[in-house]
């Protein structure tokens, strides 16, 4: 079977994992904080704050920002729910915008149009670690006057070219940056996320968030030699990451690089094989962009049925997913009026799929993925 994405966990992680274990110190501790540096450092970001997931770290980002109620904030419907949702927890309005069809990222031009004077944020997503046009989003938000929040949740090595050089997704562009470490992503700690921003005051208020609004971490109050009381500043929550995944977390973080290189040699190579297929449109990769690859996805020719090709293929032991979904369809929103149009979003969701990718993917496996797809469209051309 050749799965939609595989881990690359090595003995180096479990050895990290056992030493953390055995420390006794395995809640939020001196890995947490030792990875938030490395990780800091590696995107070129100030401040980085570990948390259990990505959603949790978009719905730190908004609550430590005190959006709620009676505010709007635009996104993509062409996500992963979870960006809509910790929306919604935080009793905001997520107003959702088209796609640009090439890129499968959020259109500025239709996040332009929807600003009101309700607007608080725009939560851009860097879908399937394609880097969002951050210039023009960025522009756009300082203009009106909104926060711009990057969903990097796919996006960790992903790069973009600022001023003639290139950037890590994660150097602050916007007013925060979210990340995930769930396994489908290019690096994992099982689960886990991370936020980076520019603005102490806002990492100051994550880690008060995070860990009940507690007025001094615990790993303070266990090493100090002085008894200390804390206080409990403000309603705050259990959204903590801890020793064990920050250590695996920080062997990952070594490997980053060489396996966003060997992602990016894996899809040149699907262009190679794939890309004189007549109908098959290619993923494409501004000049301004350097994706990780996180996910690889094509979009079918005219007639082609998705669920078909993708039985086909599963049926010859290859997985693959559904273009991304879109969160206006499903039941938590399917009943909201949609202000804007999402047409591509919906024919990216009904009209693409996502190939296999992950570092360890052999080039015997590779053209196999490629052979099949091929073998299949093409006895769709033939009918």
């Amino acid at each position: 079977m050749i799965p939609i994405a595989l881990p690359l966990l090595t003995e180096e992680e479990a050895d990290a994992a056992r030493a953390a274990v055995l420390s006794g110190w395995v809640s939020q501790g001196p890995q947490v904080a030792a990875f938030e540096r490395d990780f800091a450092a590696l995107v070129g970001a100030p401040y980085a704050c570990a948390v259990s997931n990505c959603t949790i770290a978009l719905h730190l980002a908004l609550a430590a920002l005190e959006i709620g109620p009676g505010d709007e904030v635009i996104t993509a419907s062409h996500s992963f729910i979870a960006t809509a949702n910790c929306i919604r927890y935080c009793g905001a309005t997520p107003v959702f915008v088209d796609i640009d069809p090439g890129t499968y990222n959020i259109d500025p031009n239709r996040v332009a149009e929807a600003i009101t004077p309700r607007t608080r944020a725009v939560i851009a997503v860097h879908q399937m670690g394609m880097p969002c046009d951050l210039a023009a989003l960025a522009t756009l938000a300082d203009r009106h006057g909104i926060i711009l929040i990057e969903d990097a949740a796919c996006a960790a090595g992903s790069q973009i070219r600022v001023d003639g050089g290139w950037e890590r997704i994660g150097k602050p562009h916007g007013q925060i940056a979210c990340f995930s470490f769930h396994p489908r992503k290019v690096i994992t700690t099982g689960e886990g996320g991370m936020l980076t921003t520019a603005d102490a005051k806002l990492d100051q208020k994550f880690r008060l968030l995070r860990q009940h609004g507690m007025s001094v971490p615990d790993i303070v109050r266990h090493g100090s030699p002085q008894v200390i009381f804390e206080d409990y500043l403000v309603v705050g929550f259990n959204y903590r990451m801890t020793d064990i995944q920050a250590a695996v977390g920080r062997k990952q973080l070594e490997r980053l690089p060489e396996l966003v290189s060997r992602r990016r040699a894996i899809a040149a190579r699907y262009g190679e094989l794939l890309g004189n297929f007549e109908g098959l449109r290619l993923p494409a990769e501004p000049d301004w962009a350097r994706s990780n690859w996180q996910s690889y996805c094509v979009r079918l020719p005219d007639r082609v049925d998705q669920r078909t090709v993708m039985q086909r293929m599963l049926d010859q032991g290859i997985a693959t997913r559904r273009g991304i979904m879109c969160s206006h369809r499903e039941a938590p929103y399917a009943n909201d009026k949609q202000r804007h149009d999402l047409k591509q979003s919906e024919l990216a969701q009904d009209n693409s799929i996502l190939l296999p990718i992950y570092a360890q993917m052999s080039k015997e496996d590779q053209e196999r993925v490629a052979c099949a797809l091929r073998r299949e469209l093409q006895a769709y051309a033939l009918q």
